[in-house]
């Protein structure tokens, strides 16, 4: 059976099924805590949010935020955000790509959900260096991101030659995707992200870990 590779295919295809990933009830107590850590930490701020998928995080976020520019490079992502008609002062949905994302927001704050686990390592600096020209000086960064949970997760289907791990991930049609799925230590984000970012602060739960920093 063909095996697809494209990302943006992919997440384009599992739109309209993809919050079912939230519904998970061994995962709920996780979701309440991380909601409860990204809404303090980005409460009265301006934010530039990355890959916004369906906007569930686009709404968690509005909830304490001055502003949020949600952002994602999927159409049928960006469909199913608006469809939650979310306040249209405190929310703004723009198509743009993660890699590269929209200039001068004056965003004092960013934030990606579920991103990191998707850029290579190769790609990790580049990526970074345009997040950094996108907010304000000394912006502050909030990422969150899978662990990886034996039984729970998706299992690795590869590692390639630079280290990062890939899942096969199939569709309710039955198509099979191969999507790039890292789960980095504590150690390894630190020394990824350390030549941009400062005050790295990391918090781990049980399917989930959170990260904060601001950028140097």
């Amino acid at each position: 059976m063909t095996v697809h590779t494209d990302l943006q295919a992919y997440y384009a295809q599992r739109a309209a099924t993809y919050d079912e990933i939230y519904a998970r009830p061994e995962r709920l107590a996780d979701l309440a805590q991380l909601q409860r850590r990204v809404g303090e930490l980005l409460a009265g701020q301006p934010v530039l949010e990355l890959a916004c998928g369906t906007g569930y995080w686009s709404r968690a976020i509005a909830a304490s935020a001055s502003h949020v520019l949600a952002t994602d490079i999927s159409a049928e992502m960006l469909e199913l955000s608006r469809a939650r008609q979310l306040p249209a002062d405190k929310v703004t949905f723009a198509t743009a790509d993660a890699y590269a994302p929209p200039q001068d927001t004056g965003c004092t704050a960013c934030f990606a959900g579920f991103w990191w686990s998707h850029v290579a390592r190769s790609r990790q600096p580049a990526f970074l260096g345009s997040l950094r020209t996108a907010v304000q000086p000394q912006a502050q960064v909030v990422l969150i991101d899978n662990v990886y949970v034996e039984g729970s997760s998706t299992p690795i289907a590869r590692t390639d030659a630079e280290g990062n791990t890939y899942q096969i991930r199939r569709l309710p049609d039955g198509q099979r995707h191969e999507v790039m799925k890292n789960f980095p230590t504590d150690s390894n984000l630190r020394k990824r992200l350390a030549d941009h970012l400062k005050d790295i602060r990391i918090e781990r739960l049980e399917y989930y870990w959170l990260l904060s920093a601001r950028f140097k």
